[in-house]
């Protein structure tokens, strides 16, 4: 029987992943080879992503991969997170480093687009949550600011599409990636011409769309050189993480919704279609791309970014494991205060604990004080923000949703699944932890073949992880809590607050 090799690049905004892929009569096993930082670099005032030195990591994993497996690869595949993008020039060359999504360039620049095109025809024309981090802000920005890249550039390349065309030199852009960046109508399948217009630009910039799931080229014989792989195809996954992890939930049916959790928790359904309606623009819901034509409906959610946060404030007194802060939240007895975790105070502070402090004292309630009570208040309203997420899936897509798979690296805070089954009264299924990566390599395996559709992948990932189930526990106080949580949604939106 064939054991089919692959390689994933799995990276996320805090760190990467290199996975050898094994895929053995209809079971898949996965292999980290290597695990490194994404780290934020800040020059002169502005946060960039040192792609070069991520590139570089990733040869390191395709030198693992050879020495492990030998130079036999039948593919490599990248997905990383939304939004974000390189500029290249007419040489090909890479335009500086790419800036953050979190840089401080995007303020006011939604704000100052919507002045050009109202929130509700940019809604119309995409089905995308109107965040200011969106590629079309980001670019607005530029414009906005006079930028000199943007008279420089030749093409656009998203951050999976970017680290493709580093690996083999060929450049697209892969839909699943495309669609995070209000750039793109769901609808007609390409470029919303109405939205380059507003900014000024020409989609000449862009790149042709490619479902994922498609061969756009070879490894660059210079890196096979320098790792010792052999030729390889380099592939179209399914660029946004998100939508990797989306095709490797073990589910069956229709009536499951998904929390794709880690700094971002993404949560949503898998729909046919796009859903761009009145209602599903007032509860400011995305329509983002998956694999093999279906649609991700869903809403971004800040995630356990603040937590991520919280310990990053604390390290310099003391270096808090995220198993340490989960047990000490789990301590906490009593109700707590609780905050709107899409707040924009939380984008991206200078000192988050100090953020949660301010949101609690201007919403009249007592600031948590300890490690584990602002750990607690993040969870607990995280796990309040799916119910209210769920409540409105149910009244948008109109079928019945019996229970919630968790993917991600979320997955191993036990205390986040039980608060999340708790509140939502929905059993909770948590795993696989590396969805992102499954999906990266079962798309790839798709494109060669190996797997007929996204029912084979998905029936692959439950032959191949296990999966932990937590039952609902509701109570009392869990209702009396989401009434509070429902009270800071109002008061956010009479204070003008949310987006």
């Amino acid at each position: 029987m064939a054991r089919h090799a692959l390689l994933a690049f799995d990276l996320g905004a805090e760190s990467g992943r290199a996975f050898a892929g094994l895929l053995e009569g209809g079971r898949l096993e996965v292999r980290e080879l290597s695990r490194f930082a994404n780290v934020m670099t800040s020059v002169r005032g502005h946060l960039h992503w040192d792609v070069l030195q991520l590139l570089r990591e990733m040869e390191g994993g395709l030198g693992r991969f050879a020495s492990e497996f030998g130079g036999r690869l039948e593919g490599v595949g990248v997905d990383t997170w939304g939004v974000d993008f390189g500029l290249l020039g007419e040489d090909g060359g890479l335009l500086g480093f790419p800036y953050v999504y979190r840089d401080k360039r995007i303020e006011g620049a939604m704000e100052g687009f919507l002045e050009r095109v109202p929130r509700e025809r940019v809604y119309e024309l995409t089905g995308i949550q109107l965040m200011p981090i969106n590629t079309l802000y980001q670019l607005y920005a530029m414009v906005r600011d006079g930028s000199p890249l943007l008279e420089e550039a030749a093409d656009l390349l998203f951050m999976p599409d970017l680290f493709a065309y580093l690996l083999s030199g060929e450049k697209v852009a892969e839909s699943t990636i495309a669609s995070t960046s209000q750039l793109y109508d769901p609808r007609a399948g390409g470029w919303a011409e109405e939205l380059f217009e507003a900014l000024g630009m020409s989609t000449g910039l862009m790149q042709e769309i490619v479902e994922p799931g498609t061969v756009i080229g070879s490894l660059d014989p210079e890196i096979r050189r320098r790792t010792g792989v052999g030729e390889a195809p380099v592939i179209a996954t399914a660029g946004h993480d998100t939508a990797a992890a989306v095709a490797a939930v073990p589910a069956e049916g229709e009536d499951w919704a998904y929390i794709s959790s880690g700094t971002w928790s993404l949560m949503g359904v898998e729909s046919g279609k796009p859903i761009i309606t009145r209602e599903s623009r007032e509860f400011n819901f995305t329509n983002e791309g998956g694999v093999a034509g279906t649609f991700r409906v869903l809403k971004n959610i800040m995630g356990l970014w603040l937590v991520q946060q919280c310990r990053k404030a604390w390290a310099e007194e003391r270096a808090y494991s995220y198993e340490e802060l989960t047990q000490m939240a789990a301590a906490v007895e009593g109700e707590g205060a609780i905050v709107e975790p899409d707040d924009p105070s939380f984008l991206n502070p200078p000192d988050m604990p100090a953020a949660i402090r301010g949101f609690c004292e201007r919403t009249g309630q007592r600031p948590p004080e300890t490690p584990g009570e602002f750990v607690r208040c993040v969870l607990v309203s995280l796990a309040l923000k799916y119910r209210l997420v769920l409540e409105q899936l149910r009244r948008m897509c109109g079928h019945p949703i019996t229970r919630i798979h968790v993917v991600g690296g979320g997955t191993r805070n036990e205390l986040l699944s039980q608060l999340t089954a708790d509140a939502t009264g929905l059993p909770v299924i948590c795993g696989p932890v590396e969805a992102a990566a499954i999906g990266n390599v079962l798309v790839q395996a798709m494109a060669l073949g190996h797997v007929g559709s996204v029912d084979e992948i998905r029936e692959v990932a439950r032959r191949s992880f296990e999966v932990r189930r937590y039952e609902p526990q509701p109570s009392g106080a869990c209702e009396g809590l989401y009434e509070r949580f429902c009270g800071l949604q109002a008061s956010g939106e009479q204070g003008g607050e949310k987006a």
